[in-house]
């Protein structure tokens, strides 16, 4: 599987690009997946549902499976949160993992960047950081990509990790 990250702060846009990144991916054939990380708790489970009263009643994971999908919810009681290779080693085969997130984490990644909002850029502290998305024209030493032309930034994904048309 080949894997490449988006970083920036909160509000940039890192989530919407990913969005409208993935149909671009998947209509060239490629299966496509994905890897969010949250600084913030998280549940997907709703009080009252069995599977949140399984998990409430100490079971370690609890899976949902259907004719549509299946999840698999892990309890990290008194582990410590997953690195991004333990994550990976989950998922199932696929062309491209896309993360978001994990901008500590030695992966390519494109800085999602957004001046408007105030904060700097984070690719003089994060070396991974191969491309910057933005939505201003700003001078940076490395490639520099429309934030809001997704068409062109999947190009660059793809050549960045040499996805060839011919290998689908």
């Amino acid at each position: 599987m080949k894997v490449f990250g988006f970083a920036g702060y909160s509000g940039s846009g890192k989530t919407t690009l990913i969005e409208q990144l993935i149909p671009l991916l998947a209509v060239d054939g490629l299966r496509v997946s994905l890897v969010k990380h949250t600084h913030h708790g998280f549940d997907i489970d709703k009080p009252g549902k069995d599977s949140f009263r399984f998990r409430a009643a100490g079971a370690q994971e609890v899976m949902l499976a259907g004719a549509q999908r299946w999840a698999l919810m892990h309890e990290l009681t008194g582990e410590a949160e997953p690195v991004l290779a333990d994550l990976l080693a989950h998922m199932s085969p696929c062309d491209v993992v896309l993360v978001e997130g994990f901008r500590s984490v030695e992966i390519p990644k494109m800085e999602v960047h957004r001046p408007s909002t105030g904060h700097a850029l984070i690719h003089p502290v994060f070396p991974n950081v191969v491309a910057v998305a933005s939505d201003a024209r700003i001078d940076v030493p490395l490639p520099l990509l429309d934030l809001n032309d997704v068409s062109a930034i999947a190009d660059f994904v793809k050549r960045f990790l040499r996805i060839d048309d011919n290998e689908k």
